[in-house]
């Protein structure tokens, strides 16, 4: 079976493909990786399907591990808007440190791993943010392929990635899989990491899901913020 949280981890995490350090101590490698091979940055999915030139998680966020910056991200963005705060739109002026969820968090990364199937759909749900522009074609796809075969995920992960940008997006299958209102706000974090929206169509499915999920335009709005400030 696929190993989602892993997956993931290859995407976010702290472990560079192709190199042996960790996303900071690797700088130079990763400046090099990224004008060779953008997936191999581990730093975001927009990066792989070449939508985006790709950004860097800041602080803490890049070494935790995908699942858990997904989660931790969802959880403080909900934390804030419960305790009935202002969206932080300003950059911060540290980097951030991102902790994770208690224990009995419906937010905890344990709760998330208990369940490989949700994990695979936070998966799915980056890489239909990543098509929502549009350019992703054949050619695109052709060349993602390429680039991934030239990196260290196995073929089980090869074949899955494939068949996701190969299929239609399935926005209902997406919303359907998020089942309580924590796994509905990390889908949403989940989707907005994988893009910057900077195009009408980005924007507009980012809106659309939030719709779809039920969100609050106060949650969605203190999501904004907090990815845009894990960010750099």
């Amino acid at each position: 079976m696929l190993d989602a949280k892993k997956l993931l981890d290859q995407f976010l995490g702290s472990q560079v493909p192709g190199t042996t350090g960790t996303v900071k101590e690797k700088a130079g490698d990763i400046t090099r990786l990224a004008k060779d091979n953008p997936l191999a940055t581990g730093a975001i999915l927009a990066a792989v399907l070449g939508t985006k030139t790709g950004r860097k998680l800041a602080g803490n966020v890049a070494t935790i591990g995908g699942l858990a910056a997904i989660a931790g991200l969802g959880y403080q963005a909900y934390k804030n808007y419960q305790a009935g705060k202002a969206p932080q739109t300003a950059p911060a002026a540290s980097e951030p440190v991102l902790l994770p969820p208690p224990a009995d968090s419906p937010f905890s990364p344990e709760a998330t791993a208990a369940g490989n199937e949700f994990a695979l759909t936070l998966v799915r749900a980056m890489i239909a943010a990543a098509k929502s522009d549009g350019h992703v074609d054949d050619a695109e796809r052709a060349r993602i392929l390429d680039k991934i075969h030239s990196t260290a995920l196995d073929a089980e992960a090869e074949a899955f990635i494939a068949e996701e940008l190969a299929r239609p997006t399935d926005v209902e299958a997406l919303v359907a899989a998020a089942k309580t209102e924590a796994q509905k706000v990390e889908l949403f974090t989940a989707s907005r990491l994988a893009i910057d929206p900077d195009s009408r169509a980005e924007r507009g499915y980012l809106d659309m899901l939030a719709g779809r999920l039920g969100l609050a335009d106060g949650l969605v709005d203190h999501i904004e913020a907090t990815v845009a400030g894990a960010t750099v």
